[in-house]
Formats: structure tokens, C-alpha cells, sequence
């Protein structure tokens, strides 16, 4: 199995509703994205995705949560825009974009400062 990781950055506000304490109010971080993705063979030129191609795409999905308040966004009107929501929405919208013939998503890492990132990652099919 191969596995390729990209990485892309963003910054954007939110608040952590109901939890109490300092994240309860509006506050903003430099979040970065790490995506991994998996792919069992290797296409005519010897790669599982374009490293490009890729990039682009998890472009296309950062640039949606960039210098927004993330909680205005559909996505984060019932639950809170946390590192480990936001792992999960990266996810599936990766997952909606790419060629399941060719790659899967392995894992979304967002880190949310130098030293704290929550991680989504689903439990890959046994048929695969």
C-alpha cells in the first residue's frame, strides 16, 4: 500500500459553544490540514495521485473555511466547529472529490496550534 500526505493552512475565527471557559469566546487560530490518502497500485507513470492534483483539491476545500467564522458556515450549525469537526468535514469532502478507483482518504490531521491536532480517520474496508 502507498501512502501520500499533503499539507494546507487556513485561518479562520470560531467559538466553542457550550463548553465554557476561555473557548467559549470568539477567537481565531492558524489551522493546519495534513492529508494522507491511500491507494493500492500505481497508475502508467509510477504515481497513486499527482501530488499537484491532490493539493488542489484539499485546496478547493480549505479555501471554503479560510477567514471565515467558521461557525456561520451550514456545516457547523449543530455542532461546534472543534479541531476533530473540522477533521471530519475535510474528510468527507475529500472523500466526495477523489477517485475511489485510484485513492482513498486515510486520515485528516488538524492541528490547531504548534502542539494540539485532533485526527479523523475511518476504518478502511476489508473488500479494498
Amino acid at each position: 500500500m502507498y501512502l501520500l500526505t499533503v499539507r494546507e493552512d487556513f485561518s479562520a475565527a470560531h467559538r466553542l459553544l457550550s463548553t465554557g471557559g476561555k473557548c467559549a469566546e470568539l477567537h481565531g487560530h492558524n489551522w493546519k490540514v495534513e492529508v494522507q490518502v491511500r491507494a493500492e497500485d500505481l497508475d502508467g507513470s509510477g504515481m497513486a495521485i499527482d501530488f499537484h492534483d491532490l493539493s488542489a483539491i484539499t485546496r478547493e476545500i480549505v479555501e471554503e473555511l479560510d477567514h471565515r467564522y467558521l461557525n456561520d458556515l451550514p456545516a457547523f450549525q449543530s455542532q461546534n466547529p472543534t479541531a476533530e469537526n473540522l477533521a471530519r468535514y475535510i474528510y468527507e469532502g475529500l472523500a466526495g472529490r477523489l477517485d475511489k478507483e485510484r485513492v482513498e482518504v486515510d486520515l485528516v490531521r488538524v492541528w490547531e496550534s504548534e502542539t494540539t491536532a485532533a485526527t479523523y480517520r475511518k476504518t478502511p474496508d476489508p473488500a479494498r
